[in-house]
């Protein structure tokens, strides 16, 4: 059973415009992303989403931080670099179902003023 104790609040809460970054986290659905590192398999249960505002347009998307469970059973955290080294694109090779946690976080982070689009997963 919840209970409230006497809470009141006032105001009008806004983000610092100033940020250059915004974390978006989620629970992912037991078994709905496996990643494979190293011959192993990780059971993402968990992911924060790191955007980053580099310039006037569109925010992008840094890197993801997924929480998993590793083949022992135990809690590992994965992160996954997506801006290439120049910090100007997406980073090559990341898996189609990374880019779909960013999409993910994407659509909540939208909701807090962030625009962002996928990048286009085919080779330049």
């Amino acid at each position: 059973m919840e209970s409230t104790v006497g809470l009141s609040a006032n105001g009008e809460p806004a983000i610092m415009k100033d940020e250059n970054k915004v974390d978006v986290s989620f629970h992912l659905q037991p078994g709905s992303l496996i990643v494979n590192q190293d011959g192993k398999a990780f059971d993402a249960y968990h992911a924060a989403v790191e955007f980053v505002d580099v310039s006037d347009g569109p925010w992008l998307v840094d890197k993801a931080r997924l929480t998993a469970k590793g083949p022992d059973g135990k809690s590992v955290v994965l992160t996954v670099d997506l801006l290439n080294d120049t910090y100007d694109g997406p980073r090559a090779g990341v898996p189609a179902a990374i880019w779909k946690v960013v999409a993910l976080a994407a659509t909540t982070a939208g909701d807090v003023g962030i625009t962002y689009s996928t990048p286009d997963p085919r080779p330049m």
